[in-house]
């Protein structure tokens, strides 16, 4: 059944996108539990699978059902546009632990033998206790798991919402919802989605958070109960190539005309992307980067444009022809 989301005159006014590592976090322990969502993934699994498989996360997964409700305290919609995962960690350990018992019990009620498990037992006696227990797991998997990698995803993430700005205001919201994904539907200022279960939400002026992420595919979630801010995550663009190495995807060809660290840089702007997340990539000096992208753009081969606090570099058509080996 579909979920549908009504929009009022102001709601239009109050779409934004963000980026939210602390999602990100909670959709990687959720992908850690599901292998159909392991396909995008593999390499880098098993890049930190012995990490992984150091971290306890069977307290988390008993608030993940599928299908269920997850509680929305500890993972709540972003608080900014571009929150640091410190910042949103911080209004998570802030939740009223009354609330946050009473939102937990809901996703235990959805797990077969959650309720009878030690840890609902221990959280009944404990709200406090729990809420600071379950931050610190959501806080161990962001260090050990998402944040040395978190310049890649970000500038993935990042390159989504700058391709899908600028379709924004080329086609409007009408036409921007259903080209990010093929199970959203808009008409009439009502949007639906193609999800588990039934629900309806009028907006209320409180528009609505527009949420790339990387863990999520092949799914998208559309809803987080009131009070909380309306969410829409749907998988970002480019999780394709987000774990290829640098020299697969420089051509030789490439290497020859340009030299190796400019062919590598022109390669891995698949996306759009800045220096910081260019350097994190290619294992480069920042600075070498910043003059290969000086180069690059002079040549004609990049466009640099700003995005916020920082400058994104994507390729023109003569950069993508290079790479490509078209024309």
């Amino acid at each position: 059944m579909p979920s549908r989301l009504r929009f009022g005159e102001d709601d239009f006014l109050r779409c934004r996108f963000a980026v939210s590592p602390l999602w990100e976090t909670q959709e990687l322990v959720r992908t850690l539990k599901r292998r159909e969502r392991h396909g995008y993934h593999a390499r880098w699994l098993r890049r930190v699978g012995e990490v992984a498989r150091g971290l306890d996360l069977s307290d988390l997964w008993l608030l993940m059902p599928q299908p269920g409700h997850c509680p929305d305290w500890l993972c709540p919609p972003p608080i900014g546009p571009a929150a640091s995962f410190e910042e949103e960690i911080a209004a998570v350990r802030a939740c009223d632990p009354e609330v946050a018992l009473a939102d937990t019990w809901k996703s235990l009620a959805d797990t077969p033998g959650a309720l009878g498990s030690a840890a609902a037992e221990r959280w009944l006696a404990d709200p406090a206790g729990m809420v600071e227990e379950l931050s610190d797991a959501m806080e161990g998997v962001w260090r050990a798991l998402i944040a040395p990698d978190w310049p890649r995803l970000r500038a993935l993430l990042e390159a989504d919402i700058a391709f899908h700005s600028r379709r924004l205001a080329e086609v409007g919201l009408g036409g921007l919802l259903p080209e990010i994904n093929r199970r959203f539907g808009w008409e009439a200022g009502t949007l639906t989605v193609e999800f588990r279960g039934e629900h309806e939400r009028e907006l209320a002026g409180q528009g609505l958070v527009l949420l790339p992420s990387v863990f999520i595919w092949p799914d998208v979630v559309s809803t987080f109960d009131p009070p909380w801010q309306p969410t829409l995550a749907y998988p970002a663009r480019g999780i394709g190539g987000l774990w290829a190495e640098p020299a697969e995807r420089t051509p030789d060809v490439l290497v020859r005309l340009l030299g190796r660290g400019r062919a590598a840089v022109l390669a891995a702007l698949d996306e759009p992307a800045g220096t910081g997340a260019l350097a994190h990539r290619l294992g480069l000096a920042p600075s070498s980067v910043s003059a290969h992208l000086t180069l690059l753009r002079d040549a004609g081969l990049l466009v640099a444009r700003r995005y916020g606090h920082q400058v994104l570099y994507e390729r023109t058509p003569l950069g993508i022809a290079l790479v490509s080996g078209d024309g």
